[in-house]
């Protein structure tokens, strides 16, 4: 992807020609979700006309079944079902793929062995946007569903760059999960903000000096101003990187330079990306 785009004529130029990658989002899931990551991904895009942003395809396909019922074995397994969608993603032409759901992260492995291309990591890219922050946070409070907590997939990607993770007691995750499926239901009000504002603020007071939104349910009812430590909205960071990924001409910069600024970014107040 190293090749400078040329003078636009209106023709559709050929994929070998283009300096920006196709991003596939494999979203429904839940839909409300998939809506708040495209429009953190176009607010994100360095663009002053229609034509400078990226060409998405989105399938939000809320009829997947429940990752976390999956994951725990009370519902029917994800994965064919999100294969399929990462493979119909790569036949309509997605050069890049990113799933707004962060317990469908638990099927990551048999989704990137479906297709030849790259799905992003929101764990990794969470990750990493944590280990550049400034002041380096040491304990990260985790605020997600059971199902991603069971199957530990923040605890690796933040352990392994050597961060505690400081999880919600068993009546904190219940509440988080409430919060979690009214949101679903549409249920965006000052009950269910409460809900995960408390949670947060245990979770502060046990060490935590960030959190993690990780759940992308969870950054529609919670504000910038819920908590007194940073948050890291993985909607945001996620959105972030299929844009850097997308168009890496553009972001050529150090990806620590990059992520360094995102800490800055605090939940509902997106910002777009400066041109390079």
């Amino acid at each position: 992807m190293g090749r400078t785009q040329g003078h636009h004529t209106g023709a559709r130029p050929a994929p070998g020609d283009r300096a920006e990658k196709v991003v596939g989002v494999l979203g429904g899931m839940g839909p409300l979700a998939t809506a708040d990551f495209y429009a953190k991904l176009v607010r994100r895009t360095p663009a002053r006309t229609d034509q400078g942003h990226l060409h998405v395809i989105i399938d939000s396909n809320p009829k997947i079944p429940d990752r976390t019922d999956g994951l725990g074995g009370a519902g029917p397994d994800p994965t064919p079902h999100l294969v399929a969608a990462a493979r119909s993603l790569e036949r309509a032409g997605a050069e890049l793929i990113a799933m707004p759901c962060n317990s469908a992260h638990a099927y990551l492995a048999a989704i990137r062995k479906a297709v030849r291309v790259p799905v992003l990591d929101i764990m990794e890219e969470v990750a990493a946007a944590a280990a550049a922050g400034t002041p380096r946070p040491r304990a990260v409070g985790l605020l997600a569903a059971p199902g991603t907590i069971r199957a530990r997939l923040y605890h690796r990607a933040l352990g392994a760059r050597g961060f505690e993770v400081v999880d919600t007691t068993p009546v904190e995750e219940a509440g988080v999960e409430a919060a979690i499926k009214a949101v679903k239901a549409g249920d965006l009000g000052a009950g269910v903000r409460r809900r995960v504002r408390e949670a947060a603020a245990a979770l502060i007071r046990r060490g935590a000096d960030v959190i993690v939104l990780g759940c992308t349910e969870l950054p529609l009812v919670m504000s910038a101003h819920d908590v007194p430590v940073p948050v890291l909205d993985g909607t945001e960071i996620l959105a972030a990187a299929a844009v850097r990924e997308a168009r890496l001409k553009e972001f050529s910069r150090p990806r620590r330079r990059f992520l360094r600024a995102l800490p800055e970014h605090r939940m509902g107040v997106p910002q777009p990306a400066r041109r390079r």
